[in-house]
């Protein structure tokens, strides 16, 4: 088989099975049997009536729920409002109601409430239920936003990669200009879109505009520096650890809380899953843990700047436009002295 057959034909079969499996690995180990760990979980009422549900759960559900007991409902519900617990079981004479945040995402509220009412019907007791913290009624379970994400970090893919690898060599300025004002307009033109799409995001639209261009900003520049690098085989790289790895790790909009624990490990660490807590906090928590995620964000954009410099100053890292090239293939020969 000649060289050019290998490279129509082999080469490109190769490839394409070789990006199948670690696909389908890679997802399929994530969500093949997904099981809920340690959701947080809050209990107001007397340690009498509250122990045997943390004594049943052990034993029925282990490791499912995280239990913290409260004094009052006020101090449960306050620890809903700052996103420590997702949901507060209260007990008292007129009977046990699950608080639940809407927010938090649908796997998570609906696991909390699904476990919960059926362990309360067994007893031949009704658990009423009151949702807090809900999402906008036009984006009601969350999935306008955590697409915005999803697209957001494709994008920035794409932007990162048309950066880094299109911009004059050593200009490192130049291709954090570009990518900071795709960044601006990912983060204002994505967020209404999906506003609009969702009914409105209230309060929470202009720091979902922050949180969106940040989140285009810190992959866009990851992903301009590995396209400096190592030129488009970076691109590939870091669009492979910074956007599917943590799509996947991130569990998309069931949640990491059901993943194994290698995925939940990664998961905090990676950009989409902070980027879409982060989002859910602006929009259906008044701002609550969004810091969290503004660090991470800041920290890749960080990782991405400081790896565009570094190209640009040592000889040799960094990239040539196709206008080089072409101008360097275009050039006659100089003639041997």
């Amino acid at each position: 088989m000649n060289r050019d057959v290998m490279e129509r034909w082999v080469r490109p079969v190769i490839a394409g099975l070789a990006l199948l499996v670690t696909l389908l690995l890679v997802i399929g180990a994530a969500i093949r049997d997904p099981q809920p760990h340690g959701i947080p979980v809050g209990l107001a009422g007397p340690p009498d009536a509250t122990a045997p549900i943390v004594q049943a759960f052990g034993q029925n559900a282990p490791g499912a729920f995280a239990f913290t007991s409260y004094a009052s409902e006020a101090e449960a519900r306050s620890a809903i409002d700052d996103r420590t617990i997702v949901a507060a079981l209260v007990l008292g004479q007129a009977g046990p109601r699950l608080v639940v945040a809407g927010a938090a995402g649908d796997a998570i509220a609906g696991g909390v409430t699904t476990a919960l009412t059926g362990a309360f019907k067994a007893q031949g007791v009704d658990l009423a239920v009151e949702t807090v913290h809900p999402f906008p009624a036009g984006d009601a379970h969350g999935i306008v936003l955590f697409f915005l994400v999803l697209a957001t970090a494709l994008s920035a893919v794409a932007a990162g990669a048309a950066a880094g690898l299109g911009s004059p060599r050593r200009a490192w300025a130049q291709t954090v200009a570009a990518v900071s004002a795709f960044a601006v307009a990912a983060g204002v033109v994505g967020v209404g879109l999906a506003a609009w799409l969702g009914g409105g995001y209230g309060d929470g639209t202009w720091p979902a505009m922050v949180l969106g261009g940040l989140l285009a900003l810190a992959v866009g520049l990851t992903v301009a520096a590995s396209a400096r690098w190592l030129g488009i085989g970076g691109v590939a790289l870091a669009a492979g650890v910074v956007v599917l790895l943590g799509l996947v790790s991130s569990g998309g909009p069931l949640g990491s809380t059901f993943l194994p624990d290698a995925y939940r490990a990664v998961a905090p660490w990676l950009p989409v899953e902070p980027a879409y807590s982060a989002m859910r906090g602006a929009i259906g928590f008044n701002g609550a843990g969004v810091a969290a995620g503004v660090t991470i964000l800041a920290g890749w954009a960080a990782v991405g700047f400081l790896g565009l410099v570094a190209a640009a100053a040592i000889p040799g890292r960094t990239t040539k436009t196709e206008s080089e090239q072409k101008r360097e293939a275009a050039a006659p020969p100089v003639p041997a002295a």
